[in-house]
């Protein structure tokens, strides 16, 4: 699955590559409310030893360092762009469950990083002035790893973890000329595997629901 995924990001990517110049550009910027549901977490610890656990994620969206997303589209025709988005999403394992399990910290905070290729899909002047859209797209999760035993292992930075796969749907309004806000529902899906300093490992899918209003620049 994991293989399929990347392989089909790298045709979108090479697709996208050889269509001609696009019509317009916007790049769009947001924030907003976004939670992660329960999933399960399992692995082994550093020195031995295995776990597997139901964690309730917190998102925290509002907290330092915030939730946050980037998006450049291609609009290669009225209806039809390619787009590269960028989000930093954020997931916390409560204190009692990670605690049940052995570990002091167990967080994608800085953040649950994602990087996709979308094929986007516009309607123009459905709505009067308002354009309804709606994205799918296909990418890699490299989060920030914090996660630290009970027994003192700590694993603190980036990794590349899996492959990404994001769903989104908004509406977008134009308040001049060159500038529109939007707001969208998006969800995501990432399938991590995390290496542990000391010789361990996590392994875990995240899902996110996200809420976000934002700002797009059209030239």
């Amino acid at each position: 699955m994991k293989a399929l995924i990347l392989t089909a990001t790298l045709s979108v990517a090479a697709a996208a590559a050889s269509q001609a110049a696009a019509q317009d550009y916007e790049l769009s910027i947001y924030s907003g409310w976004q939670t992660a549901p329960h999933s399960r977490v399992s692995g082994d610890y550093p020195g031995g030893g295995d776990y597997d656990a139901l964690i309730g994620w917190d998102g925290k969206s509002f907290e330092m360092p915030p939730y946050y997303g980037l998006r450049g589209t291609w609009w290669r025709s009225e209806t039809f762009g390619v787009a590269l988005e960028f989000t930093h999403a954020k997931v916390y394992a409560p204190d009692d469950e990670r605690e049940a399990i052995g570990f002091d910290s167990m967080e994608f905070t800085d953040g649950h990083n994602l990087l996709t290729l979308n094929a986007m899909r516009r309607w123009p002047e459905q709505w009067g002035t308002a354009t309804p859209y709606a994205g799918a797209g296909l990418g890699i999760a490299f989060p920030h790893v914090d996660v630290e035993t009970t027994g003192g292992d700590k694993t603190f930075g980036y990794q590349l973890t899996g492959p990404a796969v994001r769903l989104l749907a908004g509406v977008s309004y134009p308040i001049s000329e060159r500038v529109s806000i939007f707001g969208e529902y998006q969800f995501t899906y990432s399938s991590n595997e995390a290496d542990l300093d000391g010789g361990g490992s996590l392994e875990t899918d995240i899902k996110t629901n996200a809420i976000n209003v934002g700002l797009s620049l059209n030239f």
